[in-house]
């Protein structure tokens, strides 16, 4: 037993294995393998019917870092650039290498761009979204979020204070810009 001092079971050999499970073994004999067609040792042999992938075709110019002489045969699809956040992403890969700090803090600022005009299309919908039940800020309260950043060794301990601020900080200056603009239009009216 692990952790104790007995010596370990020895393992069971393959007659008593074979007696005490149906079909253990079956393929311990190269020549009764069940592949097909049987194998065969060719370290040579990779398996691939073709010199160079056939390539997938490309409906609309794809990003393609600097390093690599042209695009993977096969590539993503499923999100288009598209819009600021796409412009941005092509700027990135066109510009510069992916050993640059700049090509990713520039994928990263997309990513910002594009979260944010997702929130904003969002409002334009029957179901905006809800920052309350959507960021998680709820289980702070209710799943003991205080208790948990109580640690003594986590990394994170120095920028805690600043993650409510980067979380609620865009929603409350879009509520205030709703509200003063939403004061602006009722003043204007009564005017």
């Amino acid at each position: 037993m692990t952790y104790t001092p007995e010596k370990p079971k020895t393992a069971e050999s393959s007659e008593a294995l074979r007696a005490r499970i149906p079909g253990w073994g079956a393929d311990l004999d190269p020549a009764d393998r069940p592949s097909v067609p049987r194998e065969r040792f060719d370290p040579t042999f990779s398996g691939a019917w073709w010199e160079f992938p056939e390539r997938q075709p490309e409906k609309w110019p794809r990003e393609r870092s600097i390093e690599h002489k042209f695009l993977t045969p096969v590539f993503g699809t499923a999100c288009p650039p598209k819009g600021v956040s796409g412009a941005i992403r092509k700027l990135a890969y066109r510009r510069y290498s992916e050993g640059r700090a700049a090509h990713w803090l520039l994928l990263m600022a997309a990513d910002r761009v594009d979260a944010a005009g997702s929130t904003l299309r969002s409002f334009l919908t029957t179901r905006p979204d809800n920052p309350l039940t959507e960021t998680g800020v709820l289980s702070e309260i209710s799943h003991h979020g205080l208790a948990s950043r109580r640690g003594e060794n986590r990394a994170d301990l120095r920028h805690q204070p600043l993650d409510p601020i980067i979380v609620a900080a865009p929603w409350v200056l879009a509520g205030g810009l709703a509200f003063a603009l939403a004061r602006r239009v009722v003043r204007r009216r009564r005017a």
